[in-house]
């Protein structure tokens, strides 16, 4: 019997994306599974629900029919409570689940018997690239970011010389060059900002000078082991920190646009801009804080506003900004999907091997058991 996988709709507030399209539909038949679309999963995303019946979908009109007897369930967003009940035992879940942070659903998960797989744990090894959700958010979300400047500030980013004189071009500082901070530099650069970054990793140095950006850090033996295995960023000392706060105070004054990325796995967003650093600042600049839903990089940042300072500085705190371009995004996730589904359908069967090295890294629950070490209790 083929492998019954289902989508629904988003039912988490702001959330635009989905997590198939019409395109994956046909790739998950193709692995020998059939697929239930809840109408309206692909509005959000400017899909409507016949391009996935003429895919090869079967449309259902509600939630409990889109879940009936299903294998597999695939969402952005963690499920609610109503579709997790509506599961039965042992069936599978794969989605975003912001596993360090929102225990409640992952205890409903453990409770209903589900298997459920958080794509924030894919490894960052190379046969798991295709599969790496965070890296294919993120890349959207940091051109989006300056997309979202640009509109918020109230000047043009590239210089232009006119006959009534000349236009300066934007000064723009990204802080956090991973993913979505490269993608910001790249993205401002051809829009023809002035663009500086900075970053805790070594290793990003090269990668920003590299996109025609000026790379502003304190480069001290700290700085030097400042980076995980895994290629993540790691907490650095408080000494460490007071530094680098006293060189950032320096520079971003001067800015016209900063572009606050920096996360740290399972741990608060750390900050870096302070109210003081704000204050110091032009009015009319703008600040997008990528990290707001992480509790923010930025002091005075809100999730889902848009803050206009005392001294005219507005902070955007957009929470979902992959869903800002959710075409893209949801095209990119939906992909990243069905390569990791490729992992556990084998032969037009369902067969999760837990001790396959990505399936293990990224499993959250089974058995009734919260088996992550990283998110257990």
């Amino acid at each position: 019997m083929a492998v019954a996988i289902a989508v629904t709709r988003e039912r988490r507030e702001g959330e635009t994306r989905c997590a198939v399209t019409p395109e994956t539909v046909k790739k998950l038949i193709a692995l020998g599974a059939t697929v239930s679309v809840e109408a309206g999963t692909g509005l959000g995303s400017s899909l409507p629900d016949a391009d996935y019946a003429e895919a090869g979908a079967s449309v259902k009109p509600d939630l409990s029919a889109a879940l009936a007897g299903v294998d597999v369930l695939l969402k952005v967003r963690g499920p609610t409570a109503s579709e997790i009940s509506a599961l039965k035992p042992g069936a599978v879940v794969v989605s975003l689940l912001d596993a360090w942070r929102d225990k409640a659903t992952l205890e409903a998960l453990r409770g209903a018997g589900a298997t459920a797989f958080a794509m924030e744990f894919v490894p960052r090894i190379t046969r798991a690239q295709v599969m790496d959700a965070l890296s294919s958010q993120a890349n959207l979300a940091g051109y989006r970011a300056v997309i979202e400047a640009a509109y918020a500030y109230g000047k043009g980013f590239p210089m232009m010389m006119t006959a009534a004189g000349t236009v300066a071009a934007a000064k723009t500082f990204v802080m956090g060059a991973g993913v979505a901070g490269l993608q910001a530099i790249a993205t401002a650069r051809r829009l023809g900002a002035v663009v500086t970054a900075t970053d805790v990793r070594p290793a990003a140095k090269e990668q920003v000078e590299s996109l025609g950006a000026k790379f502003v850090a304190v480069e001290d033996e700290e700085f030097k082991a400042a980076e995980t295995a895994g290629g993540y960023a790691k907490a650095m000392s408080a000494e460490y920190q007071a530094k680098q706060a006293e060189l950032t105070a320096a520079h971003i004054i001067k800015q016209d646009v900063v572009i606050t990325t920096a996360l740290i796995p399972g741990r608060p967003a750390p900050k870096l801009v302070t109210a003081a650093h704000v204050a110091s600042m032009k009015p009319g600049s703008v600040i997008i804080d990528l990290a707001v839903e992480a509790g923010g990089n930025v002091e005075g940042s809100k999730p889902n506003e848009v803050v206009t300072t005392a001294n005219g500085v507005k902070i955007v705190g957009w929470s979902n900004m992959p869903g800002r371009i959710a075409a893209d995004a949801s095209a990119l996730y939906a992909r990243n999907l069905v390569a990791f589904l490729g992992l556990m359908i084998k032969d037009g069967a369902l067969a999760v091997d837990l001790e396959e090295e990505i399936l293990k890294a990224a499993v959250v629950t089974h058995g009734g058991v919260v088996v992550h070490e990283g998110v257990r209790g």
